[in-house]
């Protein structure tokens, strides 16, 4: 029974070819029953040659089409002649109407006509002439339908493009424009990461492997009384790792994994948006479990009601509410888990953030010393090395860095490795990396004067001394008079990873960065544009101090940051002109005292300090060692910061120098 229902199954499919064969049947009737193939094969000939086959009694009957053609038939007796034996008609298929022997063209119609009766009345012969007009029916009425055969092509062409048929996948066509773009993964092909290819992340790997494993195991949780987390808001700085994390999730859940970016909601039709969130759940739900990535889910989940000054319904409003109510509205969804990835959480609409939508919120923070030794673990597997690299020094020398930072080190080394031509990356080249990535590109050949060449040089043997002598400024690891980047020189610092800052290390800072201002007084008694970047950073601190921090005596212990991102729509200041006049007075104190407590330390080391400038101009490039040489150790040096000098060690203090 079950075969007979495969026979009846198995139907002839219809086929576009069926069409085409139709059509060419169809006008090989119409040239078959019209004659169309059979006129081709008539024998050419000249009007002279007519004449003297019409006077030997050859030609039975004349045709004339058009006024400008002649067709010969001829004669029973005449075919058997030799002459006449190529003329028979030979067409392609055969024809129900008599074919011509010969064809020919002939000029003036008249003078063929006279010349015509005098052969008939001197010959005494009898043959007939016809007239006829003859049209290419099948040729013009080709001719007339290819334009609309060209237009109906053309727009069956636009319709395959808009449903889907090329370019941008179902959702990014015009009759697909509401479904969703999210893409599925298939964890046997697609996805490749695991929690084994993410350094670091302990926490944050911990929240989410807890989330992947509810999804392989509910009854684990659900015997408890457990419900699964509907949503978890993956937080941090830009290249911290959230897409990476979420890759590892998609390659470790073994469940359906719908991936897609917060943009992908927003189009120029009204109610696209909402109309791409409900077909994304729905095929979530059809596929549960499942998992749901939106990255940068900023782009639609920005707080409802702020900076539309249009008064018109947002479009990303919309979509926004119907994320709202997919998550957890009327009709709850079951086993299906939103994650979700942004830097700017504080942007985002607090119905959003509420427990029941978003449960969990995983920081993920920039690494530290030892999740930095584990990344550089991971992008070092692919790189050739010279020799065993020391990862904990590399570590040590990238604080601030973030993952994608330390892959652009990995990548930079072994692009500055090829670049010089060596068969592996060393050490040095990882080190140049560094210097590369935060200082910039190296312009040796940047038109420098002397007595510019000689301001620069003091400008960072005064950062170099003043840093040296106070005990909270960052240790000094390199100095620099070549030009890097935007910068004429720099000095770079590896600073102490501090959890908490006290002021007194706040302001050794600003005054270590205020050095090259004041030992270009000092020297010169002149100042100049090249303190614009250190300017710009003590600023930026000094105003921290005061409306920030609160570490100000006479402001108090006031702070004027909101750490949920509204007051950047506020037009007014949080506190008065008064209060406005007291936080400006207060920071410049702040940055004078520094700036004379600089002035006066360069004034006690002048000698040191010209020391210092002038080997700096000998060999544009000092380190450690040519401070201690010149200083002696130094004494607020710290055990874990005795590391072996190096060239060019680096970490993310750079003072810049603008001209």
């Amino acid at each position: 029974m079950a075969k007979d229902n495969k026979n009846l199954n198995k139907k002839p499919k219809f086929s576009p070819y069926w069409i085409y064969g139709l059509v060419i049947v169809a006008f090989l009737g119409i040239q078959l029953f019209s004659g169309g193939f059979g006129g081709s094969s008539a024998k050419q000939i000249n009007p002279t040659e007519f004449f003297d086959y019409m006077k030997e009694g050859d030609v039975a009957k004349l045709n004339i089409v058009n006024n400008r053609e002649a067709r010969v038939f001829l004669t029973k007796d005449a075919m058997s002649k030799e002459v006449h034996k190529s003329s028979a008609p030979s067409g392609i298929l055969p024809s129900v109407s008599p074919q011509p022997n010969y064809v020919f063209e002939f000029g003036d119609l008249k003078l063929f006509q006279e010349e015509i009766n005098k052969i008939k009345s001197e010959n005494d012969i009898n043959v007939p002439v016809s007239f006829k007009s003859e049209e290419n029916v099948w040729g013009n009425f080709i001719f007339s339908l290819l334009p609309f055969v060209l237009i109906i092509a053309v727009w069956i062409f636009i319709m395959k493009r808009m449903s889907g048929g090329a370019g941008g996948g179902a959702g990014g066509q015009i009759f697909n424009i509401g479904k969703s773009k999210a893409k599925l993964f298939d964890e046997k092909t697609d996805v490749k990461t695991s929690f084994k290819d993410v350094a670091g992340l302990e926490g944050a790997k911990e929240e989410v492997q807890e989330i992947v494993d509810f999804l392989k195991n509910p009854d684990k949780y659900t015997s408890l009384g457990g419900k699964i987390p509907k949503g978890a808001l993956l937080v941090g700085q830009p290249g911290t790792g959230k897409t990476l994390l979420a890759k590892a999730v998609a390659g470790e859940a073994k469940v359906p994994f719908f991936s897609l970016s917060g943009s992908d909601f927003v189009e120029m039709f009204v109610g696209v948006g909402a109309s791409r969130v409900r077909d994304l759940f729905k095929q979530a739900k059809e596929k549960s479990p499942a998992i749901i990535f939106i990255d940068e889910i900023d782009a639609i989940g920005r707080a409802r009601g702020k900076s539309n000054f249009s008064g018109s319904n947002d479009e990303r409003e919309n979509t926004l509410n119907q994320l709202l109510t997919e998550m957890d509205g009327f009709g709850t969804n079951t086993n299906v888990i939103v994650l979700a990835a942004t830097n700017r959480a504080d942007v985002l609409d607090k119905a959003l953030m509420r427990a029941g939508r978003f449960d969990r919120q995983i920081f993920v923070d920039l690494p530290d010393v030892r999740e930095r030794e584990e990344i550089f673990e991971v992008h070092l597997r692919p790189i050739k090395q010279s020799e065993k690299l020391d990862i904990e020094f590399l570590a040590k020398q990238t604080p601030g860095f973030s993952g994608a930072d330390i892959a652009n080190v990995c990548n930079e080394a072994a692009l500055i490795a090829a670049r010089k031509g060596k068969a592996a990356v060393d050490k040095q080249d990882f080190l140049d990396a560094v210097d590369r990535i935060v200082g910039g590109l190296e312009k040796k050949n940047k038109i420098i004067t002397k007595d510019e060449k000689k301001a620069i040089a003091f400008h960072e043997a005064g950062h170099a001394t003043v840093s040296w002598m106070l005990e909270h400024a960052a240790p000094l690891v390199k100095v620099t008079i070549v030009p890097r980047g935007q910068s004429l020189g720099a000095a770079w610092y590896l600073p102490e990873e501090r959890l908490i800052v006290r002021p007194e290390q706040m302001l050794d800072e600003m005054c270590a960065a205020l050095g090259g201002r004041a030992a270009e007084k000092v020297i010169f008694n002149k100042i100049s544009t090249g303190a614009l970047s250190d300017l710009e950073k003590v600023t930026k601190q000094a105003r921290a101090m005061v409306t920030i921090y609160g570490l100000s005596e006479k402001v108090g212990n006031l702070t004027y940051y909101d750490s949920s991102g509204q007051s950047e729509y506020n037009f007014s200041k949080p506190y008065s002109e008064q209060t406005a006049e007291l936080i400006d007075k207060e920071i410049s104190d702040i940055i004078e005292n520094q700036y004379r407590r600089a002035i006066a330390l360069l004034e006690e080391n002048k000698d040191k300090l010209t020391q210092l400038a002038e080997v700096l101009l000998e060999k544009e490039v000092i380190f450690k060692d040519n401070l201690e040489k010149i200083f002696g150790k130094r004494p607020f040096a710290k055990k874990e910061l005795n590391e072996p000098n190096v060239p060019a060690p680096e970490g993310t203090v750079e003072i810049k120098e603008e001209p």
